[in-house]
């Protein structure tokens, strides 16, 4: 049983701008370390990055937040080959989730230029 849904569609030359402008600063905004070590080592496109950022909004959204009460960072998207990507929460995202009765958030996400989409159900 679904407790919210979430969806989130990005420009992939937006992120592009905002990375190439501020790349540190963005990163450390948006993204877990764990997250920031993985795009670094595997080298990801502006587009995964895009994809991961829908992704993160996406699952604030299932929670019935958004970005606001709770932050991007609070939102860890674990992947790996082969398989569905993981979501994890924190801090105030998790606390709002837990008070939704909400236990997990599964998650797709897809890019094709221009866009970068992301959809979330929280169970």
């Amino acid at each position: 049983m679904s407790l919210g849904i979430g969806v989130d569609l990005v420009a992939i030359e937006r992120i592009g701008k905002i990375y190439q402008k501020f790349p540190e600063r963005f990163l450390n905004r948006i993204l877990t370390d764990s997250e920031k070590n993985r795009f670094r080592q595997k080298k990801e496109s502006i587009a995964s990055l895009a994809a991961l950022f829908a992704a993160k909004e996406a699952s604030l959204k299932a929670i019935g937040c958004g970005i606001g009460p709770a932050a991007l960072k609070e939102v860890e998207i674990m992947t790996a080959n082969g398989k569905q990507p993981e979501v994890k929460l924190y801090g105030e995202a998790l606390r709002l989730a837990r008070g939704k009765n909400i236990t997990g958030i599964t998650i797709s996400m897809t890019h094709e230029p221009p866009f970068a989409c992301a959809v979330a159900a929280a169970f």
